[in-house]
């Protein structure tokens, strides 16, 4: 039987369907990878701050496995205070630890810092698909595998939080 583990960046992914004007449901996310790849495993690389404990509790009882990147405050060019968590170098070494222990992969993100990770997949037929948030804006590195990639944009109607009545 095959394993399927997915590894999520979760900037680009929330960032990407933000962008668009709604909001992922995190729960009916990882539902989706179940029912429609058969993830065992979903890894979801996210900085870390104490203001979030509620969602990392809630992103574990949804079924992910969290791994934290330290984020550090930064200013943006217009002032505005932020948190950095760059997580890519975590997703490609999770990715690459755990290699051994999946038939296929997926990678949630439409970074083309990934391409590396991506091409070297999919060249050893661990890739079983590139899932993109947002089509219309996704590192151009990432065109060159149309065949292994779906976009989230499309399934708003299945994973759009809403709010309880």
């Amino acid at each position: 039987m095959e394993k399927i583990y997915a590894f999520i960046d979760s900037q680009n992914l929330n960032l990407g369907i933000l962008s668009q004007g709604w909001k992922l449901d995190f729960r009916k996310f990882r539902l989706y990878l179940k029912d429609k790849y058969h993830t065992k495993k979903a890894f979801i690389f996210i900085g870390f701050t104490s203001n979030n404990i509620n969602l990392y509790k809630f992103l574990r009882e949804s079924g992910y496995i969290l791994i934290f990147k330290p984020t550090i405050p930064y200013r943006s060019q217009n002032e505005i205070n932020h948190l950095k968590g760059n997580i890519d170098a975590e997703l490609v070494l999770q990715t690459m630890i755990e290699y051994k222990n999946y038939s296929q992969s997926l990678i949630v993100s439409g970074d083309g810092d990934f391409y590396c990770l991506i091409k070297y997949l999919n060249k050893n037929n661990k890739l079983l698909k590139l899932i993109i948030p947002n089509q219309n804006s996704y590192s151009s590195l990432l065109r060159g595998f149309v065949n292994e990639t779906a976009f989230l944009d499309t399934l708003k109607h299945k994973l759009e939080y809403k709010k309880p009545q």
